[in-house]
C-alpha cells in the first residue's frame, strides 16, 4: 500500500520559513510589529474590517462572545454542524445555546430555523460557513435584526470566500477565523476576529490581553507612575506571537493561489465523480464564491461507515465533519437530545470529507477517486 494520504494539511514554502526565521533573528518574538502587519494583511481580505489576532479559532470565538457581552442570561442561536467550540465558548461565559437546523443543500444555518429559535434573550446569532461556503447573511442579518441581536460569522472554513461579492469578514457584525494547519491559511495555531464596531473592537483587543488599560486618559489612577497599568474588566492572554504572525502574513500572500488551486481540485472531483453511483456531490448556491475548505460528499444508502472504513484501510484519510454538536455527551448531560435538528442529523449520517489541500496532486486525487469508485460501483 502507498503512503497515507491526509484529508487536509498545510502548504509551507521557503518564503514562509524565511519569514519565521527573520523574526527569530530579530528583537520581537511577541507583541511586536509582525502582529500589526498580520492584522493589516487580514484586513485586506475582510474588505477593510479591522482584525484582532488571537491564539486559535476557539480563542477567536471566546473573544468575540466576550466582546459582545455574552454572559449569564444570554442566549446564542447557532448551527449544530460545527466543531464543538462554536457553542462551548458561549456556554463557558454562562450563556445558553439553542441549536437551529441547517439547510439541506449546504449544511449552513437555516435562516427560517434560526428565526424560530430566537427569543427575547437572544444576544447573538452565530452562523457557520460550512466547508467554505458562506451562509445566507442577507437573510440571517434580518433574523438578527428582528431579535435585536448581533450576527457572528464563524468563518473558520471560509477566509477568502465571498457572498454576493462581499468578502467574508464584512458580512456579519463580527467574524472569527481559524489558522489551524488544515485550514485555508495557517499560523500553526492561531485565529482572529474581524469587528466592524469600534467599541466592540476595543473590547476584543482588551479581552485578548487580560483586559489591561494603559492609556493615560483612561487610567483611574493616572499619577501612579510610568509603569502603571490597570485591569478594568477581566480578560485572558490570547496574544498571537510575532513568530506565528509572520508565518500568517506570508501565508496570506498565497491565499489567492490557495483558493484557485482548491477550486481546480473541486472542479476535477465534480467532473470525475459525476457518474459514481451512491454519492452526492457538494452544492453551491447562487451568490456564493467559496474558498473550498472541505470537499464534503454525501454517501447514500447507509454506506458511509463502510466507505469510511474501507477508504481508511486503503490509506486515504477521509474524515467526517461533524457530529452534530449537541450529540456530544457534555451536551446530552445538559438535556440536549438527538432528533432536535433532523436535517443536520441526516446530513451527518451521510457526510464524508475527501482529501483537499493545495499540495494535493492529481495522481493522489486519482487514487482517491479510483478507490471510492471501486467501493461504490
Amino acid at each position: 500500500m502507498t503512503g497515507v494520504l491526509a484529508y487536509g494539511r498545510q502548504s509551507i514554502d521557503e518564503n514562509d520559513i524565511a519569514a519565521v526565521a527573520g523574526v527569530l533573528r530579530g528583537d520581537w518574538l511577541t507583541t511586536g510589529p509582525e502582529v500589526t502587519a498580520f492584522e493589516d494583511a487580514l484586513a485586506g481580505w475582510t474588505g477593510g474590517v479591522p482584525c484582532v489576532s488571537v491564539t486559535s479559532g476557539t480563542a477567536a470565538l471566546h473573544v468575540a462572545y466576550a466582546a459582545a457581552g455574552v454572559g449569564p442570561g444570554s442566549q446564542v442561536v447557532t448551527s449544530p454542524m460545527t466543531f464543538v467550540a462554536t457553542a462551548a465558548t458561549a456556554m463557558l461565559l454562562g450563556a445558553s445555546v439553542v441549536f437551529a437546523d441547517v439547510c439541506e443543500d449546504t449544511a449552513n444555518l437555516d435562516p427560517e430555523a434560526a428565526d424560530a429559535a430566537t427569543s427575547s434573550r437572544t444576544h447573538v446569532v452565530t452562523a457557520v460557513d460550512y466547508a467554505g461556503q458562506p451562509a445566507d447573511y442577507d437573510a440571517l442579518g434580518k433574523v438578527a435584526d428582528r431579535a435585536d441581536a448581533l450576527l457572528l460569522a464563524d468563518a473558520a472554513h471560509s477566509i477568502g470566500s465571498t457572498w454576493n461579492d462581499v468578502p467574508v469578514g464584512a458580512l456579519a457584525d463580527m467574524t472569527t477565523f481559524s489558522f489551524f494547519p488544515t485550514k485555508n491559511a495557517t499560523t500553526g495555531e492561531g485565529g482572529a476576529v474581524a469587528v466592524k464596531d469600534a467599541g466592540l473592537l476595543d473590547r476584543a483587543r482588551r479581552f485578548r490581553c487580560h483586559g489591561l488599560v494603559r492609556e493615560a486618559d483612561r487610567l483611574r489612577s493616572p499619577d501612579e507612575g510610568g509603569w502603571h497599568q490597570e485591569v478594568h474588566s477581566l480578560g485572558l492572554n490570547y496574544r498571537l506571537p510575532d513568530v506565528l504572525c509572520a508565518l500568517g502574513t506570508s501565508q496570506l500572500g498565497r491565499l489567492a493561489f490557495f483558493k484557485e488551486r482548491r477550486a481546480q481540485l473541486v472542479a476535477r472531483y465534480n467532473e470525475l465523480l459525476a457518474d459514481v453511483p451512491g454519492v452526492r456531490l457538494p452544492a453551491v448556491r447562487p451568490g456564493a464564491d467559496p474558498m473550498w475548505h472541505l470537499y464534503a460528499v454525501r454517501v447514500l444508502d447507509g454506506r458511509r461507515r463502510e466507505v469510511y472504513d474501507r477508504m481508511r484501510a486503503a490509506g486515504i484519510g477521509v474524515q467526517v465533519n461533524y457530529i452534530p454538536a449537541y450529540r456530544h455527551p457534555v451536551f446530552e448531560d445538559l438535556g440536549y437530545r438527538r432528533g432536535m435538528c433532523p436535517v443536520a442529523e441526516s446530513f451527518y449520517e451521510e457526510q464524508l470529507s475527501l482529501p483537499l489541500f493545495p499540495d494535493l496532486t492529481e495522481s493522489d486525487q486519482d487514487r482517491v477517486i479510483d478507490t471510492l469508485r471501486a467501493i461504490l460501483s
